[in-house]
């Protein structure tokens, strides 16, 4: 069986902490095929250039793409480009097409959730998103925040490696709108509802440090290189463990259930023992991240 998946990417800026418009490109089509339990294949690249785009900028952008297809074990293997006047672009949009193989027995899907499945994450969450926002409003920390954008197959076929197939219920890329927006949509496809422990969560310091400073939540931040996994509960223990494993997964942890709710809601338990909705996203806080 065959999967397919397109994207268009206007990250601004193209150069970030972590990566740059080329590597999320061929990272974002990647796991777009990975987390529908696929293994990728091949990707088509377009590029729109504004006039005027400097040569050595492209350069770099097609080397780091060339670099990040090679790293995933993924062809990029057609490709066009096509320049718009001045002022009518933002120096480059790159939109991709990928196409995986989907073997026999793999099946996660949203709507796949059940009461009592677990709910793992492979590492700390809102890095991408708070990277981006440090480089376009020109904050500064003491330590710096890099996106966390990497290609998830690897880790996909770890996981999938070390527990049944048919235990691996739902796989996710938390992308925009992150964790929170993820889990709802989880839970309205499956018609289930979570119950999410805050101090489970893994946040790097740095992100929590500049998201109280800024008032934001970095469970609604943007992840470019971090999955959500739910699995059957006699499963847990070993998938967590696969993720640790792997280098894209040494932070990973235990953050949940599934429970029967049918009002769908994600509930959170805070780290002072009260609770909260993690409802979905309001407006976007930070447009243009990937």
């Amino acid at each position: 069986r065959l999967v397919m998946s397109t994207d268009g990417h206007v990250v601004s800026p193209l150069f970030f902490p972590g990566g740059d418009i080329g590597s999320l490109a061929v990272h974002g089509t990647v796991n777009d095929l990975a987390v529908m339990g696929a293994r990728p294949l091949y990707l088509s690249a377009s590029f729109i250039l504004e006039e005027g785009f400097p040569l050595a900028e492209l350069k770099r952008i097609v080397d780091s793409m060339a670099a990040a297809s090679r790293a995933a074990g993924v062809a990029v293997v057609c490709g066009d480009t096509k320049v718009v006047e001045q002022g009518k672009g933002d120096g480059v949009f790159i939109a991709t097409t990928g196409i995986g193989a989907l073997p026999p027995g793999r099946t996660p899907g949203g709507a796949c959730a059940r009461p009592g499945d677990v709910v793992l994450v492979s590492g700390s969450m809102g890095d991408h998103g708070m990277a981006i926002m440090a480089v376009r409003e020109a904050i500064a920390f003491e330590s710096e925040i890099r996106s966390d954008s990497a290609a998830l197959n690897g880790l996909v076929e770890a996981l999938f490696g070390a527990v049944p197939d048919t235990d691996v219920h739902v796989l996710r890329d938390p992308t925009r709108g992150g964790l929170a927006t993820t889990l709802n949509e989880i839970t309205r496809q499956s018609g289930t509802g979570m119950l999410i422990e805050e101090a489970a969560i893994p946040v790097q310091p740095q992100v929590a440090a500049a998201c109280e400073l800024l008032g934001l939540d970095p469970f609604y931040l943007a992840n470019e290189g971090k999955l959500v996994v739910i699995c059957a509960p006699d499963s847990a223990a070993l998938a967590l463990a696969a993720l640790r494993a792997h280098p894209l997964g040494a932070n990973a942890a235990r953050i949940g259930q599934v429970i029967e709710d049918q009002h769908g809601f994600v509930q959170l338990r805070t780290a002072l023992g009260g609770m909260r909705m993690l409802d979905w996203l309001s407006g976007e806080p930070l447009p243009r991240i990937c």
